[in-house]
């Protein structure tokens, strides 16, 4: 039941309406309840007294000697008359339900009801379409063999109504006074309870554009504390997400500074008075370097920021991690081809137990990708010594471990700076391959969505070069663990 309807939802309507529609629907519940206990009330005095009406006038029955006499003196009478209010009738039968004395039209006792001589019986009936309460008492004499007599006094119920009347006025008339005084507390409480709600909207509505710290959740009722832990768990994404967008465009304005600055330089230098045409070759042979460069760059900041962005709500489905490094390795085999590299796979065969992972297959795909093309740039090769790539998947399928390996024969990492270069833009030093030093960054970004862990070690440990092993292992039960999902 809805006392007020609202175009829009108001959590204080809501809980004004439960509390006021229960309040509501007990005032006619109250009514039923006081009418039952005002009759009730009402009658036990005027039944006692009807008691001992009967009774006072048993006492003027003689029953004996086969005889029932019955004597009615002027006090009697009196009693008999009734009042202004209400009128007293009054009966006497014998055993057989003859008439001996009073009014014929007392009606009978019910069969129900055995003679018990001394027992006052009460119960309601009409005469001449009044309501009365009407007594019943069975008289009997000393001698066990003298007949009985029936004495039954009735009297109308005018008096009783009109105490009832009263009483239910006395009850009810203090509660319908005090109704809108509970329906005024009730809404000056909701009123004080809501008030941290007001609070907390003020002091965001309060806050400059730019802040993001979160809210104090000290200072609000248990209830709300929910609601402003979510709140601040919204404000520090929303914090992460502006710093990723803040950190991706002064990344790529200082990366594609150098590009740039190199393109304008060799246009200069291609427009200048007495170029040949090998110098003007030349130029234009850097300048697409250099644009190359720049393309490649523009799209590793953009795999970066994309899966950056993502954050852990990635679209997942089943991903045939073998399936998505073969289609890699083929994908870069004519590149490797150019540098003389040989690249090959080995390992687990598409549709090999084990070998799916839950995740996301562009996002997967994206980070063999660029640890392919990682090998592929830092990995030399020449005819006394060729390069070496191979791309690896290792299935356990009792485990629920998936790992994915790329090798290669090149210089290796040195292990002080195998955790900065999973910095962006970072380069080992000494090395003059091309790269934008963001595709290690993209593999574990890419890796923590799908809750795998990223190693590096020397593919050759005690050789020279060492070469370089990144293995990455992905955990199905982790995954789920961490998904909030049943084994």
């Amino acid at each position: 039941m809805k006392l007020f309807q609202r175009a829009q939802r108001s959590l204080f309507g809501e809980i004004l309406d439960w509390m006021l529609t229960p309040l509501l629907l007990l005032v006619p519940v109250s009514i039923g309840v006081t009418w039952l206990v005002a009759q009730g009330i009402a009658n036990a005095p005027f039944d006692r007294a009807l008691e001992s009406n009967i009774q006072t006038l048993a006492r003027l029955v003689d029953v004996d000697h086969g005889r029932i006499q019955f004597v009615l003196p002027q006090p009697a009478r009196e009693i008999l008359g009734g009042d202004e209010a209400d009128r007293v009738y009054y009966q006497l039968l014998d055993e057989h339900g003859g008439l001996l004395s009073g009014e014929p039209d007392v009606p009978p006792p019910s069969s129900d009801e055995p003679p018990m001589p001394g027992v006052v019986y009460l119960r309601n009936g009409l005469i001449q379409g009044q309501q009365v309460r009407i007594a019943s008492l069975w008289i009997a004499g000393i001698n066990p063999e003298a007949p009985m007599a029936l004495l039954q006094v009735a009297e109308t119920r005018e008096k009783q109504s009109v105490l009832a009347t009263e009483i239910i006025k006395g009850v009810l008339l203090p509660q319908f006074a005090i109704l809108p005084l509970a329906v005024l507390l009730i809404w000056l409480a909701l009123v004080r309870g809501i008030k941290p709600l007001s609070v907390v909207e003020a002091r965001i509505r309060e806050r400059r554009p730019g802040d993001l710290s979160p809210l104090d959740e000290s200072s609000v009722p248990l209830e709300v504390v929910p609601l402003v832990l979510s709140v601040n768990d919204l404000l520090r994404k929303l914090n992460d997400s502006i710093g990723t967008q803040k950190r991706f465009l002064a990344d790529a304005a200082h990366q594609l500074k150098t590009p740039l600055a190199g393109l304008r330089m060799q246009a200069d230098l291609a427009q200048r008075e007495g170029a040949n045409a090998e110098e003007l070759k030349k130029s234009l042979k850097q300048i697409g370097r250099a644009s190359v460069r720049a393309t490649h760059t523009v799209n590793q900041l953009l795999s970066l920021a994309r899966a950056e962005g993502n954050g852990g709500s990635i679209g997942r489905q089943s991903c045939d991690i073998a399936r998505l490094t073969i289609e890699v390795v083929r994908e870069a085999v004519p590149r490797a081809i150019d540098k003389r590299i040989d690249l090959g796979y080995e390992g687990a065969q598409p549709g090999a137990p084990g070998v799916a992972i839950d995740g996301n297959p562009t996002l997967l795909k994206e980070l063999v990708r660029n640890l392919v093309d990682n090998a592929i740039n830092y990995t030399p090769s020449t005819p006394e010594r060729p390069g070496v790539i191979t791309a690896r998947v290792l299935a356990d399928p009792f485990g629920r471990i998936v790992v994915l390996q790329v090798e290669d024969n090149g210089p290796g990492i040195p292990e002080a700076e195998r955790e900065l270069v999973f910095e962006p833009f970072y380069r080992v030093l000494g090395n003059e391959a091309d790269g934008s030093g963001l595709g290690l960054p993209i593999v574990r970004e890419i890796a923590r969505q799908h809750f795998a862990t990223v190693r590096l070690e020397d593919a050759h440990p005690g050789r020279h070069p060492p070469g370089t092993l990144v293995s990455l292992r992905f955990d199905g039960n982790e995954g789920e663990r961490r998904a909030g999902r049943p084994h």
